[in-house]
């Protein structure tokens, strides 16, 4: 059985509180779920915004594979901006529990809900658009009056019809015995859409597959309206991985697109989500490492290359011999017994006093054992800063690399995006260096407070963590930026 995925990111998504994409934005998304190999995507709600209309035209104008949908209400005036936007077609939702007809319509009862999704269904068709039908708020109203309103949807040439989980109140079981009824009842494909208000998003679209629904709606990193939505990684790798589904989606591009949504709209993935958190294939406790070093399959359901990821051993209080025997591998030195004993037994004690250590603490601390002298090929020589309340923020620096000066300036949104841009101006005939997180936590309080920065840098497949601590946050930046940097080089 095909199984259908209908992204919607850039519509339920972008719903999340503070979150607000440009067209540009909206459209470098859309190619990557293109890429990723979604089957639709609701690039947003034509009728709600000048923004969201010219980013649905412009995402229809690119020639995806995806079909390009439009969120839409019950009403002509939704109707006519998804097709005038180029639309394919439109997520149109009729309201479907007491809560939300009486909310939408006071006063008017089931049978306006259903003359009204009729009239809308058959003047979409007359506008050329493919029609999902969804009846929302599905999982709290009447069954038999859902399974009546998606009968009319099915009978007015609608595509597809869709059970809307909008509030998170669905349970695995329910969701089965729903999607059951659903089957034996509407001849049309059915989909799911479902929100993590109790944390059950995917599970319940999960078991909605598995009871027979040919389509699921998820968003990437599941963001979306307060809990969010089902996550399109979770529910693609559950489906895939656990149990035999073939989606046809490619999924090392899962992480590379988390990153890139994660970037713009800045929520931040947090650290222990399956798939595409930070932690979801980082190893520190010296048990655990030394069996996976042996075997992956260990400590590892999948390999994190089949996700776009890589393996990340980090080295702490818990660290064991296997995981510093891999560093010095990787860093080419080797070590006698002693000298092993004296490495982990400064990184335990620095773990123990809670400090996070990064790739540059840990090359410094065996280094330092092994008395290993190490030349800095990039040094910062100097660094100046302009910037303004009129001003655009802009960084010029002086390296010396490999014994040659560099002298660049570059523009940022702030100065130390402007000194960050200008570093990576000097290095670029040396190497193609990618920033892939920066974080910054402030040590002590106060407006002179210390500053700790620690930056993932990469080059090709090898990245990097370093840190830089001082009062002034532009400074400790570009310390990290340049520790890494010497790592990488």
């Amino acid at each position: 059985m095909k199984v259908l995925i209908l992204d919607t990111t850039l519509r339920d998504g972008e719903q999340t509180p503070g979150v607000s994409l440009t067209v540009e934005q909206k459209v470098m998304i859309a190619e990557a779920l293109d890429a990723l190999g979604v089957d639709i995507i609701e690039a947003g709600t034509a009728v709600s915004s000048e923004g969201d209309f010219k980013a649905i035209k412009a995402i229809s104008e690119r020639g995806l594979k995806a079909e390009i949908c439009s969120f839409a209400r019950i009403k002509k005036e939704d109707i006519d901006s998804a097709a005038d936007a180029n639309a394919d077609s439109i997520f149109m939702v009729a309201p479907s529990s007491e809560y939300h007809i009486q909310a939408k319509f006071p006063g008017k009862g089931n049978d306006f809900v259903i003359e009204k999704s009729i009239e809308a269904i058959e003047y979409a068709r007359e506008r050329g658009l493919i029609v999902e039908f969804g009846a929302e708020d599905a999982s709290r109203a009447n069954l038999e009056f859902v399974i009546e309103l998606l009968k009319k949807g099915e009978e007015t040439k609608a595509e597809r019809l869709t059970f809307c989980d909008t509030v998170g109140v669905l349970t695995p079981e329910r969701t089965c015995e729903i999607v059951q009824r659903l089957k034996k009842e509407l001849k049309l494909p059915v989909a799911i859409h479902c929100h993590d208000d109790f944390g059950l998003a995917t599970a319940n679209t999960v078991y909605a597959i598995k009871s027979g629904a040919n389509e699921f709606h998820a968003t990437i990193n599941g963001i979306g309206e307060r809990a969010g939505n089902a996550s399109l990684e979770e529910v693609s790798m559950v489906l895939e991985h656990l149990y035999g589904f073939k989606l046809g989606i490619n999924k090392e591009k899962l992480y590379p697109i988390s990153k890139l949504v994660e970037k713009f709209t800045r929520i931040v993935v947090p650290p222990n989500k399956p798939i595409v958190g930070d932690n979801a294939f980082t190893h520190e406790s010296g048990i655990h490492t030394s069996a996976l070093l042996r075997d992956s399959r260990t400590y590892e359901p999948i390999s994190p290359e089949m996700v776009g990821r890589k393996r990340v051993i980090v080295l702490g209080k818990h660290a064991g011999r296997a995981s510093v025997e891999a560093i010095l591998r990787e860093l080419g030195y080797s070590a006698t017994k002693e000298q092993m004993d004296e490495i982990l037994a400064r990184i335990k004690e620095l773990g123990d006093m809670g400090k996070r250590l990064t790739d540059a603490d840990v090359r410094t601390i065996i280094e330092t054992v092994l008395q290993i002298s190490r030349e800095r090929r990039v040094k910062l020589e100097d660094l100046a800063i302009l910037t303004g309340k009129s001003t655009t923020p802009m960084a010029s620096v002086k390296l010396r690399i490999n014994g040659e000066e560099r002298i660049e300036a570059a523009i940022g949104v702030g100065p130390v995006d402007a000194a960050i841009n200008a570093i990576r101006k000097a290095i670029k005939d040396y190497a193609d260096i990618k920033l892939v997180s920066y974080h910054v936590d402030a040590i002590t309080g106060g407006t002179d407070a210390l500053v700790d920065v620690i930056v993932q840098l990469k080059r090709g497949n090898k990245i990097v963590t370093a840190r830089g601590a001082r009062a002034d946050i532009v400074m400790a930046s570009v310390e990290a930026f340049v520790e890494g940097l010497n790592m990488l080089i």
